[in-house]
């Protein structure tokens, strides 16, 4: 018995000793933890390449004021942490969220939830929700965040070492699609025939251009290109290089007779005295362009591509057995040469807009610098790598009337751009600038041109000087159907020359903001290409564009004020509080929303009217000193008036919007006159206090089912109603169809 006893106490012991060595310290396996990412509170879902990710956002982002898009589902220009304060996943304290990207929506929104307010937008390209960052069982997400990519920056080696040519290097036709994890594929390079020429003596005559009937620019460019010293008449210069085949390349003809021989070598240029111009900049003044790309006997080119933009510089660009135009070759047989199909090149995904530009073809801006302007959207083409799934470009050339060149499903990759570009013909004609903007905003962005719908539309304008009509009204329109416009507006006027300008002030007036960023001034024509890149910046920065017309930037507002003795002094200023937070949410400017105001007794005062105060500063000190008038109540009459006074002034396009504030029961009739501006078009709100008549309340209203009336006891409550205005307006806004 004592000795079965021992045994089973071995036994035990035994087995205890196996479960210790199995499970040491006697702790169970414990699955890893998840590590969540920390980001910043400006930190956007769009700038994060990963469909569904977690992060830990900090403290105090709501005091940040990072803007927010829409209302549960939120535009990816969104911050990621106030949208998640918004929809109430997180306080602001901080904490945990996961993020899931989305398709893009057609309508964002906006509204004031949880102390953070969202804009409206029109539509976005992606979308993305938030929840409370607790991962479901079993799913892990990524330990760290993946950013998207900075853009490529061009490159540009020196030009000492020119010696007979240089060669820009195109981007490569195809380009990986965007992953997250993958290496970039190889990309493949492409080559274009160029001709080599001889050198040969010949007689060139001078030639004018059509002479401009409302506007002198080529006086003026003559007076501002006299520091460039041309060659002088009778003495000898070495013949330029024959433009490339299929090309429309125009040379600068001297203005006499110049005898062209082998006794000065183009790299002896004129002497110029002009400051501050580089190497290329003279030898296209007094030469033309650099001469074509070296090939070899198959027609391809010697140097290969690559996609760091980088000027090359071989030392045998061309060969003088290979001319073609001394061997029976046919320079219109060249077009008719088959060419293998090129794949479509997927183009650079952090640049996907639908970009037009607007090219000056009029007979002020001259054939070399005509030429100019078209090597300078050959070098945009090649920058932003033009491509299905980035940037799609399109080309319109405007003189009396635009024309287009090139629409945005024309072409799919950068070389194809660049070899439509070179066949561009200058038309001739004014600068109408206006009548252009109205083409693209009419029939260029539509889907028949190739226009995506998810991606911004944009519109640069290049305008030699200034324009030869008005573009005010024309840019407007054109921004309010969502288009992007960029000025870049070359020697313009100076102090001598701005009385023969049509419309002052025309580029503040034609862009979206006026602060800077969408216009682009070049001092000369020789500096056109040092905008390359800043312009490619602009128009790839996807998140600042985002101009276009939205239920904050589109109406014109008038507030009819009650100023009646039953006021009060003291209640008449809590109006004004009111008057000027209702506004304080709106964008203000003589272009996006503009505000009048009337006060009304037995009389009526304007205050002040739509569009003297054009900007939210000024706008709201104006609010601030409207002085009480005191007397009786003749809401009728002040509705009237303020038909007559403002709204008979309102700028076609915009939504005319009417708040009635009263606190009392009118001493005549409103029914008669709330309905004459109902059937102008007229938003009306109408807002009682204390004794007001519920009656004429929604006599007032245009519809009071849908909340355009409300009742407030007394004064101090107003405060309370501006986030159900705001609401209201925007809500009707986004349910409208656009124009």
């Amino acid at each position: 018995m004592i000795r079965a006893s021992l045994t089973a106490i071995c036994l035990a012991l035994l087995l205890l000793s196996c479960a210790c060595w199995a499970r040491p310290n006697g702790s169970k396996n414990k699955k890893p933890k998840q590590a969540v990412p920390a980001i910043e509170c400006d930190v956007r879902a769009g700038k994060i390449i990963l469909p569904e990710f977690i992060v830990k956002c900090p403290a105090h982002c709501k005091e940040t004021k990072q803007q927010v898009y829409g209302t549960g589902v939120f535009a990816s220009i969104s911050s990621i942490c106030n949208a998640a304060i918004h929809s109430g996943v997180i306080t602001n304290a901080g904490g945990k969220v996961i993020v899931r990207k989305m398709a893009g929506q057609n309508v964002y929104k906006g509204s004031n939830s949880n102390g953070v307010r969202s804009l409206s937008l029109p539509k976005w390209r992606e979308s993305f929700v938030v929840s409370v960052g607790k991962p479901k069982k079993g799913v892990m997400y990524p330990f760290t965040l993946d950013y998207a990519p900075s853009r490529p920056t061009y490159v540009k080696t020196s030009q000492k070492e020119a010696k007979a040519a240089v060669t820009t290097v195109l981007p490569a036709t195809t380009a990986p699609e965007p992953t997250t994890t993958a290496a970039p594929e190889p990309t493949t390079t492409t080559t274009t025939p160029a001709p080599t020429t001889t050198t040969t003596t010949t007689t060139i005559a001078s030639t004018t251009p059509p002479p401009t009937t409302t506007k002198a620019r080529a006086a003026v460019h003559k007076v501002r290109d006299a520091g460039l010293r041309r060659p002088e008449a009778g003495s000898t210069i070495r013949r330029q290089p024959a433009s490339p085949v299929g090309s429309d390349v125009s040379y600068p003809a001297p203005d006499s007779g110049y005898t062209w021989s082998e006794a000065d070598t183009p790299e002896i240029p004129a002497r110029d005295h002009r400051p501050d111009i580089s190497e290329y900049e003279r030898w296209y003044y007094n030469f033309g362009p650099y001469p074509p790309r070296a090939t070899d006997s198959d027609g391809n080119r010697k140097v290969p591509l690559d996609t760091t933009h980088t000027r090359v510089e071989p030392v045998d660009a061309w060969k003088p057995e290979a001319n073609i135009y001394e061997s029976g070759f046919n320079v219109r047989d060249q077009d008719s040469i088959p060419r293998a199909p090129e794949p479509a090149s997927q183009g650079d995904p952090n640049c996907m807009v639908d970009l037009a530009f607007l090219m000056d073809g009029s007979w002020s801006i001259g054939k070399r610098r005509f030429k100019i302007q078209k090597d300078f959207l050959a070098e945009v083409a090649q920058a932003i790598n033009v491509g299905v799934a980035g940037p799609m470009m399109g080309i319109i050339q405007y003189g009396d009337d635009p024309v287009t060149e090139m629409s945005l499903r024309s072409y799919s990759s950068s070389r194809d751009v660049k070899t439509a570009i070179d066949k561009i013909v200058q038309k001739g004609g004014l600068s109408n600038v206006g009548k252009a903007l109205s083409y693209i905003n009419k029939q260029y962005f539509s889907d028949a041109n190739g226009n995506r719908g998810g991606a911004p539309n944009v519109a640069v304008v290049l305008v030699d000087g200034w324009p030869t009509d008005k573009v005010e009204e024309a840019s407007r329109l054109a921004r309010e159907s969502g288009i992007n416009i960029f000025f870049v507006t070359i020697e313009g006027p100076d102090d001598n020359e701005k009385q023969n300008v049509v419309e002052a002030n025309f580029v503040d007036k034609a862009v979206c903001r006026t602060s800077g960023f969408f216009s682009l001034p070049v001092s000369s024509w020789f500096a056109l290409r040092k905008a390359v890149q800043p312009l490619v910046k602009r128009v790839c920065d996807t998140d600042r564009l985002v101009c276009s017309k939205t239920c904050l930037n589109a109406n014109d507002i008038a507030f009819v004020i009650d100023g009646s003795s039953s006021v009060g002094t003291g209640n008449f200023r809590t109006v004004l509080q009111f008057v000027a937070n209702v506004t304080r949410e709106f964008e203000i400017s003589d272009t996006d929303t503009r505000v009048g105001a009337v006060q009304y007794t037995y009389e009526q005062r304007l205050e002040f009217a739509f569009g003297q105060h054009n900007n939210k500063a000024d706008l709201l000190n104006a609010i601030k000193r409207i002085n009480y008038w005191s007397g009786g109540t003749s809401t009728g009459a002040a509705i009237t008036y303020a038909a007559e006074q403002l709204f008979s002034k309102s700028k076609p396009n915009k939504r005319k919007i009417m708040i009635v504030i009263t606190d009392g029961r009118s001493y005549d009739d409103v029914r008669a006159p709330a309905l004459a501006v109902h059937r102008q078009g007229v938003i009306a709100y109408s807002i009682g206090i204390a004794w007001a008549a519920q009656d004429e309340l929604e006599y007032i209203a245009t519809d009071p089912d849908k909340e355009h009336s409300f009742f407030v006891d007394e004064f101090d409550s107003l405060y309370k109603f501006v986030p159900k205005i705001i609401h209201n307006i925007c809500q009707e806004f986004n349910s409208q169809p656009r124009n």
